[in-house]
């Protein structure tokens, strides 16, 4: 992989944009409320945005080939299927030889929530 690839760079940037849109749409404030209809990328802690990305580029290195298809789905599954929630890369969409891989791979990250601080800013727990 290289990463000055411009194909590969934008893929790598969609897959990341994917999993910091579903990051905030499927994290909710402590009122229930989606994050996503008032806090952006912008409002994400400086360290947390690092750690995100960190988690990205580990995944993204180690089964980009398996989801360069659709790399702003992938994002969004990573997402999902780290965290538990009820779709994810087993849904049906990866197939279920690559499904599996990368279900259980996403596992390995372990869960991540995102959460409001008393600064209004976005951080992970």
């Amino acid at each position: 992989m290289h990463v000055n690839d411009n194909g590969t760079d934008n893929a790598f940037k969609a897959f990341c944009q994917g999993y910091v849109e579903c990051a905030l749409w499927a994290s909710v404030d402590e009122n229930g409320e989606p994050l996503d209809g008032v806090y952006s990328v912008d409002d994400i802690a400086e360290q947390t945005r690092w750690e995100m990305l960190e988690d990205c580029v580990g995944f993204w290195h180690d089964y980009h080939e398996s989801i360069i298809g659709n790399p702003g789905r992938a994002g969004h599954d990573f997402w999902l299927t780290r965290n538990g929630h009820g779709a994810g890369f087993w849904d049906g969409c990866w197939g279920d030889k690559v499904g599996r891989e990368l279900t259980d791979a996403a596992h390995v990250y372990g869960s991540s929530d995102l959460y409001i601080g008393d600064d209004g800013v976005v951080y992970a727990a």
